[in-house]
């Protein structure tokens, strides 16, 4: 008797096994459309597939060169080039953002304007906020802020000007709140090398790992994914809908606007949090350079400090047991995650539909690229695959 992959035990399965069931069934549910997922151990790659279809409307398979919009999955990317930045001495981390942005200068409640380094706004410990983590009719709305992802054509000066007019949430350094720091992190680099983002990017990043697809342009159209939202189709059945710019996801109590065409126009600032297109390959290059303590990229100290928790848990708006470091969390307390995942784990996503995670102590780098959101980043299948990676690893 041949029974399904999901009722044998899962630690009688191959990976390869484990991980196709997860991914089977996540497309069979109609949760995702597409999606390519890589797993290696060790530097090695055990795992790679590209499943579903990129494109649903005109029947186009998804392949492991699609290429995706990446939303946050860019944060690791810009966290590299400021600390690789900082190593050259090309820029302080600790001085004030106003030294290359002298006009930014957000409000406290008070009315007071305190300064705001580059780390502060690595850490995402800077006051600022996004647009989507604010409830509807905040100051973000009133203003307008783009959240990186929508408005195609807004310039980076406009989004300043309308984000240095919201109120700072706290002081900087007295707390955590996801934002746009990165947006504004970026802009300052920029500045402060006389380099734009997508050049540093370029320079520092995708040309020492040759990566072919990855940057604030998409390198082929013909290879871009479309991207779906969750949805219900006529019949009540689960059918992901088409996203098109205007597009909008309720996500806790904010809304995600979404604009995919934001990238095909050039006057679209390059957002340091969330502006890039890429490959699920070369982000398997980064997390693998990283995991190696900085590999061909960064000094061991500069890799260690991403992957260390510089606000510890627990964090309001992060799961239990998770601290963030620079670029995505850090796992501090396995227990307390309910997560079979290492101490030191360093794992993020992206609202397009991306998870990812390195985990130093076990070896492993995993990457899954979907078109669909939110459960390829948040739903049930990033579950399903790590618990899918993770059954059998030691046996």
């Amino acid at each position: 008797m041949n029974l399904p992959a999901s009722a044998v035990p899962a630690a009688a399965l191959s990976l390869r096994d484990r991980v196709d069931d997860a991914l089977d069934r996540a497309l069979a549910e109609r949760r995702l459309v597409g999606a390519v997922v890589l797993v290696a151990r060790d530097g090695e790659p055990v795992y790679r597939r590209a499943a579903g279809q990129a494109d649903r409307e005109s029947d186009r398979l998804m392949r492991e060169d699609t290429i995706f919009l990446l939303a946050s999955v860019t944060k690791p990317f810009v966290a590299a080039v400021a600390l690789k930045l900082a190593e050259q001495g090309r820029i302080d981390l600790d001085a004030p953002v106003t030294r290359w942005l002298p006009q930014f200068r957000p409000q406290l409640a008070d009315g007071s304007a305190p300064e705001i380094s580059l780390r502060q706004l690595l850490a995402h410990r800077s006051g600022l906020s996004y647009r989507f983590g604010e409830a509807a009719g905040s100051d973000y709305d009133t203003h307008a802020v783009s959240d990186g992802f929508d408005q195609p054509g807004l310039d980076i000066e406009e989004n300043l000007r309308r984000l240095g007019a919201t109120r700072l949430r706290f002081a900087p350094d007295t707390g955590f709140k996801y934002s746009l720091g990165l947006d504004v992190l970026g802009e300052a680099l920029a500045r402060a090398t006389g380099t734009p983002l997508p050049q540093l990017v370029q320079e520092l990043i995708a040309a020492p790992l040759a990566m072919a697809d990855t940057g604030f342009q998409v390198a082929d159209y013909k290879r871009l994914a479309a991207h779906y939202s969750d949805g219900v189709a006529a019949d009540g059945s689960r059918r992901p809908l088409r996203m098109h710019d205007g597009s909008e996801l309720a996500f806790f109590d904010g809304v995600l606007r979404y604009a995919p065409g934001r990238i095909e126009k050039t006057a679209s600032y390059p957002s340091g949090g969330a502006g890039m297109a890429g490959s699920a390959g070369d982000v398997l290059k980064l997390l693998e350079a990283l995991r190696r303590g900085g590999g061909e990229l960064l000094a061991p100290e500069s890799a260690a400090s991403m992957l260390q928790p510089h606000t510890p848990a627990p964090i309001e708006g992060l799961d239990p047991g998770w601290g963030y470091g620079y670029g995505a969390a850090v796992l501090v307390d396995p227990v307390a995650a309910a997560t079979p995942q290492s101490r030191g784990t360093f794992a993020w996503g992206g609202v397009y539909g991306h998870s990812w995670f390195i985990d130093p102590q076990r070896g492993l780098s995993v990457v899954a690229l979907t078109n669909t959101a939110l459960e390829g980043m948040s739903g049930q299948f990033t579950l399903d695959l790590r618990d899918a990676v993770y059954a059998g690893l030691d046996a």
